[in-house]
């Protein structure tokens, strides 16, 4: 049985013109929707300030651009769903349009899913990976994450410090021809520890996967203690090419909230439904 999303607030007179209805709405982070003259959503889109958002379709600068004036054309109701966070209302918006597939939506339609990091815990080396398709068994996930490209330069950033690996060898220890294989480029530039060679033990690897493990489940202040101190002290030494990329990274790593909840935001793909009861399957 498909996930029941919640249902939409209506404001407490229902009567009220959109471009009224709208400045009841709190301000607060949350999914909007608009409605046409029968009733089905046109448009859902999303706010860190509902009220302020969806106002701003009916200000003089909005009518300016085609498109939204031809949208508000068309709006005769406007209901919202709060959400928690900024984060929130993003994976609500992007489940709803692939949901109710409204017309004025251009983005999001496809069957396109936010990005896991998915580890392979069940491994004997275990593999780090990015994926929009996770496993349901012999993985710890974590996400959904709102953006790729964020996903990956953290990825990145943590494959620096805890050396993991993020190949898709099928690395078992007790397979002898892995002694003779050679390492691939990150090992050169120190980015994982390359258990493709046996250059790392099997317990000493896990001990790194269960690192970032803990950075992952929100043990990360120590790590940005410790890369905050030697971004000073590359600075101090005139360093500063340094000093700049370890303060990126630090940006990077701060990004790790950026994402959802693996049980509360688990994905479907896109499947078209009746319109009136998108909101309650």
């Amino acid at each position: 049985m498909a996930e029941r999303l919640p249902l939409p607030v209506t404001a407490p007179d229902e009567k009220l013109p959109p471009h009224e209805k709208v400045k009841t709405f709190p301000q607060t982070p949350g999914v909007y929707l608009m409605k046409d003259a029968r009733g089905d959503t046109i448009y859902i889109g999303k706010a860190k300030n509902l009220r302020s958002r969806a106002s701003s379709y009916f200000l003089k600068e909005a009518a300016e651009n085609l498109r939204t004036c031809e949208l508000v054309q068309h709006i005769r109701d406007i209901d919202y769903i709060l959400c928690d966070t900024e984060v929130d209302a993003l994976l609500y918006e992007a489940r709803l349009v692939k949901n109710l597939q409204p017309k004025f939506n251009r983005d999001l339609k496809d069957d396109k899913t936010f990005p896991y990091l998915q580890i392979r815990v069940r491994e004997e080396y275990p593999r780090v990976e990015i994926t929009r398709n996770p496993r349901r068994k012999g993985v710890k996930l974590y996400g959904p994450f709102t953006s790729a490209r964020t996903l990956r330069d953290m990825v990145q950033v943590l494959q620096r410090v805890l050396k993991f690996r993020n190949c898709s060898l099928d690395l078992k220890s007790d397979e002898d021809r892995w002694r003779y294989y050679r390492p691939c480029i990150l090992h050169s530039i120190r980015q994982c520890s390359a258990p493709c060679n046996f250059r790392v033990t099997k317990d000493e690897y896990r001990k790194q996967v269960r690192k970032l493990m803990l950075i992952l489940g929100g043990k990360k202040a120590r790590m940005l203690r410790e890369m905050k101190a030697q971004m000073v002290e590359a600075s101090a030494a005139t360093q500063f090419e340094k000093a700049a990329r370890i303060r990126d990274e630090m940006t990077a790593m701060g990004k790790l909230s950026l994402r959802g909840d693996v049980d509360k935001d688990a994905q479907t793909h896109a499947c078209p439904i009746d319109p009136k009861k998108g909101l309650a399957e």
